[in-house]
């Protein structure tokens, strides 16, 4: 079920629709810029700096490449974060999730990714 379809702005001051789910994820992966994760960033008052952008980054190459959750673990131990930072970081690996502009990854997920 579609939630919200708006306007997102690119940083080549480039518009195109985006469209969410219920749950504020993205329906299509593909259709993701870093405008989409600038703005929930804003949103939750969360400043992104290089390591959140390596994590969003490196989280979203897993998932395209999977087709699936990948382990979140080993992605936060790539790039030097560990669980507690993640949480401080982004408030959960959910939001991290939601963030990086992937699609919802379904009740179970969610729930243990809270």
């Amino acid at each position: 079920m579609v939630a919200a379809t708006y306007l997102e702005e690119s940083a080549d001051n480039s518009e195109h629709h985006v469209i969410t789910d219920k749950h504020g994820y993205l329906i299509d992966p593909l259709n993701w810029n870093r405008a989409f994760t600038e703005r929930r960033a804003r949103e939750a008052g969360i400043e992104l700096k290089d390591r959140h952008w390596q994590l969003v980054e490196l989280i979203r190459e897993k998932y395209l490449n999977l087709g699936a959750l990948p382990p979140l673990r080993s992605i936060c131990k790539a790039v030097g974060f560990d669980k507690h930072e993640l949480k401080h970081q982004f408030g959960s690996c959910l939001n991290l999730w939601r963030m990086a502009g992937l699609p919802d990854p379904g009740e179970e997920a969610r729930a243990y990714m809270n």
